[in-house]
């Protein structure tokens, strides 16, 4: 199973992404800590990608790709994966239908999760509140103004990919505004289709 995971911070990516991996035993492939773990490694793209990080500059496509390309190939990704956070732009998303292609592989899905933006800067208040009262740490990005910009980013240069992969007809769109456990239904759902097409 080759899933994409699209949808705007805070709309429960991570969350579905968890239940996917249990139950498919597949990896979740999140770029940011992939870009993490080829740094540590020393990867030659770790190695660029860090030259960038440190100058405060953005990751290039070329070098997520690569990073992509890399962890693709590890064994643990044989029998598929989750992408999260990839592709983030359309020349990204047409990288990956090149790599897929050039390893004989296909998606098989990419589940949007579509949700009133407006109400996620309170769920995202809620989030870092629970976190507190759990005597948990907040993430960084819970932080209200830093969540007002990530999705501003989000519409601006991730959202291109949800048409491009309408075309394609392998979206399908959940309702991320259900509550987690009828999310989780719903993308079974989806998924179970297609497990019956196949």
């Amino acid at each position: 199973m080759r899933l994409i995971l699209v949808g705007p911070p805070g709309a429960g990516k991570g969350t579905q992404a968890a239940h996917l991996v249990a139950k498919y035993e597949i990896p979740q492939l999140s770029t940011g800590d992939m870009l993490r773990a080829a740094v540590a490694a020393k990867t030659p793209v770790g190695l660029k990608a860090k030259e960038v990080m440190d100058a405060g500059g953005l990751v290039s496509d070329e070098i997520v790709v690569g990073i992509i390309r890399d962890r693709i190939a590890e064994e643990d990704a044989k029998n598929g994966f989750i992408l999260d956070g990839f592709p983030r732009t359309l020349a990204q998303a047409e990288a990956l239908d090149e790599m897929l292609e050039a390893n004989s592989l296909k998606l098989n899905a990419v589940l949007e999760l579509r949700v009133d933006q407006s109400k996620l800067v309170d769920r995202i208040i809620k989030r870092a509140a629970d976190a507190q009262a759990a005597g948990q740490p907040v993430r960084k990005d819970d932080d209200p103004e830093v969540f007002k910009q990530r999705l501003e980013a989000y519409n601006r240069d991730t959202a291109v990919v949800v048409p491009y992969y309408e075309k394609t007809g392998l979206l399908s769109v959940i309702d991320g505004m259900q509550s987690i456990d009828e999310v989780t239904a719903s993308i079974d759902s989806v998924l179970q289709g297609l497990d019956e097409k196949v």
